[in-house]
């Protein structure tokens, strides 16, 4: 039947990439090791040495050291721009010839919210990719791929999977040239998500909807609550109306997602110390599960962007705010605080 070697190919990861490419209204659907393995892969099938990749200003630290560390090392050139603002991008793709054009929405830790349809307006114009990192909204909130899109990046460890107990990422492609060539890579780079991890993965998608619906509505209360808070000088989540993404957020998904980012009016060292004192949000580097999670990017997740133009604030403290009881979320929230 065709599966003769699991890496080239298992009915089970076959089965997770038929609905992955199902619900992100894709053509081509690929199940990988990680996110990173996911996107190492994307990288390496369209980029060669030489090309220009334009990627957010608060770019996941995790893709950044992947450009920075790995891929400027074999030729390849990066710009971080604000890609909140399509001026901008338009800028950064005009300066030189273009690949691609590499897009968090919402981004990672920022929250800040891109118009998926004007940049790939501005990418195809270019003769670049668009690619649309879409772990934060999952495909539940956001499919960027009919928006313009050309390729779908997700850290599946994350939403997907739903319950902090599999590893993986995805790709979904919806040319099929591009996902021709995207599946015989999967296979020669080897880096494949395993049959127990994708049946996982698939097992979590049957509760997306459910979790994502809860996520959200917690979270915006969490939001809501933090942005009246004395200890708090600024809340970055889409579903306040004060947000500067609220607008595009809007109008392209249909709910605002569970990570909410604050910034502490007394500095780093009081911002790692919410961490330290909250009890229900366990600290972890995670995100995406039914439990709640608080973590210092600074320090943890955006180590790797220390000292670069993506450098994040000090005072910043993100939060994956789960689906256990509100009441219980705000006053651990408070108590730390």
């Amino acid at each position: 039947g065709g599966y003769e070697y699991s890496r080239s190919a298992n009915p089970t990861r076959s089965a997770l990439q038929e609905c992955l490419a199902a619900l992100e209204g894709g053509r081509h659907g690929l199940a990988f090791a990680s996110g990173l393995a996911a996107e190492d892969c994307l990288l390496r099938t369209v980029c060669n040495p030489g090309d220009h990749v334009v990627i957010p200003s608060d770019a996941y630290g995790g893709t950044f050291r992947l450009f920075a560390k790995v891929y400027e090392r074999w030729g390849v050139d990066w710009t971080a721009a604000d890609l909140t603002s399509p001026e901008a991008v338009r800028e950064a793709v005009a300066s030189r010839p273009t690949r691609v054009v590499w897009v968090e929405t919402p981004s990672n830790p920022l929250l800040g919210v891109c118009d998926i349809a004007a940049l790939a307006e501005i990418a195809h114009s270019a003769g670049a990719l668009l690619v649309v990192d879409n772990t934060f909204a999952t495909p539940y909130l956001q499919q960027p791929l009919a928006l313009g899109a050309d390729v779908v990046v997700h850290s599946t460890t994350k939403y997907i999977g739903g319950h902090s107990d599999v590893v993986g990422g995805a790709l979904i492609a919806a040319d099929d040239d591009l996902g021709a060539r995207l599946a015989f890579h999967q296979n020669a780079m080897g880096a494949v998500a395993g049959p127990f991890d994708a049946w996982l993965t698939l097992r979590g998608i049957k509760t997306l909807g459910v979790r994502m619906d809860r996520h959200c509505s917690n979270a915006q209360a969490v939001a809501e609550m933090l942005a009246a808070h004395p200890k708090v000088s600024a809340v970055h989540y889409p579903g306040l109306v004060s947000d500067p993404g609220h607008e595009v957020a809007a109008k392209q998904m249909r709910g605002f997602g569970g990570m909410v980012s604050f910034r502490h009016v007394e500095g780093e060292a009081a911002a790692v110390e919410v961490c330290n004192r909250a009890r229900l949000f366990t600290l972890g580097e995670s995100l995406g599960g039914v439990e709640s999670l608080i973590e210092h990017p600074g320090r943890m997740t955006h180590a790797s962007a220390a000292g670069s133009p993506l450098e994040v604030p000090g005072d910043l403290v993100r939060l994956s705010v789960g689906i256990e009881d509100l009441e219980d979320l705000l006053e651990d929230l408070d108590r730390a605080l």
